[in-house]
């Protein structure tokens, strides 16, 4: 367990709780003696080798006529070495290390006088090196202290980590210092390799996956992208107000400013706000690559992310299982957070035993267990042998007209006839979902009856909608959403679901300059009438899937499918699941040029939806005597009122 600190005595009681610890995981029964169960706190932190090199990426996107050089921060173990013995690498490549900071209170890396480090930022190398592990932190290129141009997912970012693997396996070229210097030697690992990080840090990580380099064993991507284009745009739509040009010089040193002009222009260039699909976004989609990925995944999300958002991650765990790769995800209630900041203990715990499992062999079962950790309320996680669940299969749901005009039922029978609204891009999904049993004019809604049983939804859905626009311009929005009482972790707070505390805990050895306590939180929560359980948002213009949007002739009718982003959530009795389509979803997709009037035609339009149990248990869920549908007030949770130059890796 960890040790609870006051914020002013880190080092005093960081001591204090390594002891405790490494009194606590020395002590094995004597049959573990052969075989041990986990790796144990047996080397010094403090004594720990902690050294600097630059890795040649055999690139020159800067353009000076020299290969750039990326660096590379280890710490690693002093005994390890002296024993003739090699160690595994944690690896966390990073564009924030210097600009932006890591983690909840924002660490950036700190050096000594010969430019070694002194801090790594969060509690990897903490824990783990006490435990036989290298910890290993890279500036991408164009960042901190390395060179290079800032691609933003493409061949620089990549290579820059890319590199680096290839380095720990003896394949690439290191230095002692960013100009010449004498050439090092990564003669203390094994090579095996694993990375980790959130946001562009796991978005790293799963591009350098995607590349198949030999060496790496395991990702634990965290709230990561999955494709670039799915983080600017969906279907067409533009989510930001902003391209990836901005993202770069966000990040970017000074001097990579100055001498990265013609990588700027190839990023705003190749990335237009039309939304078109173009080479650029290409490069930058790893699900397209998934059947090169060697290595296992732990993937980690936030339901309720709406930086990152759940679009990245049903195509890439789909993609993942169809090839084969050894998955274990978590799905949390939170918002674009770190597990270390909403389940901290049993994170560290879960952490290190997948990375003694993947880097170390060590038999300690995780692959046997459960493969998802879902959080059904705050704090409340169940676990389910395979994600989505075993016997989850889609089922076709239909909108219809109801007893009352302008207010509709979602069923499986089909509908007839049609049902219309007017963009209002001052509204979003909460005005709808708050709206839902009341005729408005920016929204089409459709509700189940209140169920009769619980219906568990998991997995990704898709929305298929024809409809007829009175402009040459449209966006949509479809939105599936619990209309029931429930009390939730508040993701739009700007904690994202989380409070931070002052007490802190320590995880991990400290030293003068890196301690390994940390600001303890809990769960923000917030009492609602209804939850958004899944969103997804189109541009019409690309209705032919061609991945080129083209303007529409006013009056003509389409069709569009509208992809829903993944989601694990159980529509409780007596609660009723609604389906919403509209135009702009205020806060999270920008509007088109028009305001347009749509018409859907029901009977061309449906939700394919994923189900715990099938049809059978959608039909059993909504039949049988009548529930009384809880009285409460219609408020949910609303999304940011603003979504321009986000920053992945940010909370808001």
């Amino acid at each position: 367990m960890p040790i609870r600190t006051r914020p002013t005595t880190w080092r005093t009681l960081a001591t204090a709780a390594t002891a405790a610890l490494t009194a606590t995981l020395l002590t094995p029964a004597a049959a573990d003696a052969a075989a041990p169960r986990e790796s144990r706190p047996v080397h010094s932190y403090a004594d720990a080798i902690r050294e600097a090199v630059w890795v040649d990426t055999g690139l020159d996107e800067d353009l000076d006529g020299r290969t750039d050089r990326v660096a590379v921060d280890i710490v690693r173990p002093r005994e390890a070495g002296r024993a003739g013995r090699k160690v595994p690498v944690i690896m966390d490549a990073s564009p924030y290390y210097s600009c932006c900071g890591r983690g909840n209170e924002s660490q950036t890396k700190t050096y000594d006088g010969h430019g070694d480090i002194v801090r790594m930022p969060l509690f990897y190398d903490n824990w783990f090196v006490p435990r036989g592990y290298a910890v290993v932190g890279v500036d991408l290129a164009g960042t901190s202290r390395s060179d290079g141009c800032v691609d933003v997912g493409g061949r620089s970012d990549i290579r820059s980590a890319k590199a680096v693997v290839d380095w720990l396996n003896g394949r690439a070229t290191a230095y002692s210092s960013r100009t010449g210097g004498e050439r090092v030697r990564a003669d203390w690992t094994d090579g095996s390799t694993g990375m980790i990080g959130k946001s562009w840090d796991g978005t790293i990580a799963n591009g350098v996956a995607a590349t198949g380099v030999k060496g790496l064993k395991t990702i634990v991507p965290i709230a990561a992208i999955s494709s670039w284009y799915d983080y600017y745009f969906t279907q067409g739509a533009p989510l930001y107000d902003s391209g990836p040009d901005w993202l770069a010089r966000y990040v970017q040193t000074p001097e990579a400013r100055e001498h990265c002009t013609e990588v700027a222009r190839e990023l705003t260039d190749g990335a237009p706000r039309t939304g078109d699909r173009t080479p650029l976004w290409t490069e930058r989609d790893y699900v397209r690559a998934a059947k090169k990925v060697r290595a296992s995944v732990f993937l980690v999300h936030g339901m309720q992310d709406l930086n990152v958002r759940m679009q990245h991650v049903g195509p890439w765990w789909d993609a993942l299982g169809k090839n084969g790769v050894r998955r274990k995800i978590w799905l949390s209630q939170t918002g674009h957070v770190d597990p270390f900041d909403f389940r901290r203990a049993e994170w560290v715990r879960t952490l290190h035993r997948w990375f003694d499992h993947e880097l170390k062999g060590i038999d300690n079962g995780i692959d046997r267990e459960p493969v998802a950790d879902i959080e059904r309320a705050p704090d409340e996680w169940v676990t389910s042998t395979a994600w989505p669940p075993r016997g989850t299969h889609t089922v076709t749901l239909r909108p219809a007209h109801g007893a009352r005009d302008g207010v509709g039922t979602l069923g499986l029978r089909p509908g007839r006839g049609t049902a219309s609204f007017t963009d209002d891009p001052a509204l979003d999904e909460t005005d709808w979902a708050t709206r839902i049993d009341t005729p408005t004019p920016e929204k089409a809604g459709f509700a189940t009856r209140p169920l009769t049983r619980d219906l568990r939804l998991a997995g990704s859905s898709r929305v298929t909608v024809t409809v007829t626009p009175s402009t040459p311009t449209a966006h949509l929005s479809a939105v599936l959403v619990d209309l029931g009482p429930d009390t939730i972790r508040d993701y739009a707070d700007a904690g994202e679901g989380i409070v931070t505390l002052p007490e802190r805990t320590c995880w991990g050895a400290s030293t003068e300059g890196d301690s390994s306590c940390y600001r303890e939180t809990r769960a923000k929560t917030a009492d609602v009438g209804h939850t958004v359980v899944s969103r997804g948002w189109a541009d019409l213009g690309e209705h032919a899937g061609t991945g080129r949007g083209e303007p529409l002739v006013p009056g003509k009718r389409y069709t569009i499918a509208l992809d829903l982003a993944a989601a694990d959530h159980v529509v409780p009795r007596g609660h009723r699941l609604a389906l919403i389509v509209a135009g702009t979803d205020r806060g999270l997709i920008d509007p088109p040029a028009d305001s347009p009037t749509l018409t859907l035609d029901l009977a061309r339009t449906s939700a394919r939806v994923p189900f715990a149990g099938g049809a059978a248990a959608f039909a059993r869920a909504t039949s049988g005597p009548p529930v009384t549908a809880p009285h409460t007030a219609p408020d949910g949770v609303r999304p940011p009122a603003a979504t321009a130059h986000r920053v992945p890796g940010e909370t808001r």
